[in-house]
């Protein structure tokens, strides 16, 4: 036992914690969970989403003659054996660059002067992202050095809004989309039956009209993939008379807010996503802007490799400094917010507005209001696409893309079989 919130049990060598609601260590309460069914083309499921932080499984114990590890289903069907393979991507060590500069950028002078020429105007917001107006979505592609210089500018600010488009068609929407990155869609989510077509992932604070209850916690789309989608699009079908905003995050200035020591010792974790075993960095250089940013999913982690300092090897992050860790990632986000800091913003929505962001350079988050009564908030419908990665987003240090059973298996080892894992599901959540 655990003072009173949590408890320990060893089943078949495997140390499992569960949650109780209300503990203090993960600040909140559990609400309660919200069910969707929505479909694939072909395909009816339902998902179950829980937004709070839940530890599951902590470890497991490694003998003389096998090693194993298990973990329970968030479904709790019970013991499952947990394994995954992944092939070495020939990177040595986590290669940074300098960083660039502190805090969020300004628009660069080039840049606007240049899209000035072709018909477009580029206008800051604070503290970050921009406006583009003149610029219709459903007109003729823009020339190749108009999409390079607000690609530029994604990467550096972090998102463009393009203003007065009216609403868009699924089609149009989509269209746009393959303006950015790997120029290509890239969509993995359930297909709301009233969505326009299969890239469309449609959001609505009703679950008659979208699926709701997604995105509470800061994140980037797609962190279940080695390619990270490269861009993302939020278009808003039908603004909510009162509030339901999107927030935003800066994640080369939030890393410029951490303190040096922080920054070195994130420098050498690494995330373990819960539903794929997909391994990502938690500092990396952006790969346009060059800019160090901070990434971490505060939604989908499973556990966090540490490169061991001075020598071979990794630990798998122990409860306390795993829960530690996403407490302070999720207050650095938040302490960017105007009220605090000078490098989130919550975006407040119009009619007209298509959104796209560079998902490497910023985070986000659903606001609480997106998800609230439309009887209260007015109705919500966002309509998400998603962009294919330009590149792999790799984890550095010699490491594979996905993480193995070995890998996993070592990392337990040098963490005292106290470590930290949790697969499958929606991994350890922070609310």
């Amino acid at each position: 036992k655990i003072g009173r919130f949590m408890f320990r049990a060893r089943v078949h060598g495997v140390c499992m914690l569960a949650p109780a609601t209300g503990c203090p260590l993960l600040r909140r309460c559990q609400p309660p969970i919200h069910q969707h069914t929505f479909r694939r083309p072909g395909q009816s499921f339902r998902s179950t989403a829980r937004p709070p932080i839940s530890l599951f499984v902590v470890g497991a114990v490694v003998t003389s003659k096998r090693r194993q590890l298990r973990c329970v289903s968030r479904a709790g069907s019970g013991m499952a054996s947990f394994g995954m393979t992944g092939h070495a991507n020939g990177a040595e060590s986590l290669d940074l660059a300098a960083a660039v500069g502190p805090g969020v950028p300004s628009l660069s002078a080039q840049s606007v002067a240049l899209l000035k020429e072709h018909g477009v105007i580029l206008e800051p917001i604070h503290p970050l992202g921009a406006k583009v107006l003149g610029l219709d979505l459903r007109g003729p592609e823009p020339p190749a050095v108009v999409l390079e210089a607000l690609q530029a500018e994604m990467a550096s600010r972090g998102f463009l809004v393009f203003k007065d488009q009216g609403v868009l068609s699924g089609d149009e929407q989509c269209r746009a989309s393959k303006f950015w990155g790997g120029r290509e869609m890239h969509s993995t989510h359930g297909v709301h039956p009233k969505a326009p077509n299969a890239h469309i992932f449609r959001l609505s604070n009703n679950p008659d009209v979208g699926i709701n209850g997604v995105g509470p916690q800061w994140h980037n789309d797609g962190s279940f993939e080695v390619g990270v989608f490269s861009h993302v699009g939020y278009h808003i079908v039908r603004v909510p008379e009162n509030g339901g905003d999107t927030c935003f995050v800066h994640q080369g200035a939030a890393y410029d807010a951490l303190p040096r020591e922080k920054q070195q010792y994130w420098s050498r974790l690494v995330s373990v996503n819960a539903t794929s075993g997909v391994l990502h960095p938690l500092v990396h250089d952006h790969p346009i802007s060059k800019r160090r940013s901070v990434y971490l999913h505060l939604g989908m982690t499973g556990g966090v490799l540490e490169k061991l300092e001075g020598k071979d090897g990794f630990r798998l992050l122990e409860e306390g400094d795993l829960v530690r860790l996403f407490n302070e990632y999720n207050d650095l986000l938040n302490n960017g917010l105007p009220d605090k800091g000078e490098y989130a913003v919550s975006y407040n929505y119009k009619e007209g507005d298509c959104i796209f962001i560079d998902n490497l350079a910023i985070a986000h988050k659903a606001s609480p209001q997106a998800h609230e009564d439309p009887g209260k908030q007015g109705l919500r419908i966002l309509h998400r696409t998603t962009v294919k990665a330009m590149r792999p987003f790799l984890p550095g240090f010699g490491l594979p893309p996905t993480a193995t059973r070995e890998l996993l298996m070592d990392a337990m080892e040098a963490a005292g079989g106290k470590g930290v894992f949790v697969a499958g599901g929606l991994g350890v959540r922070r609310g």
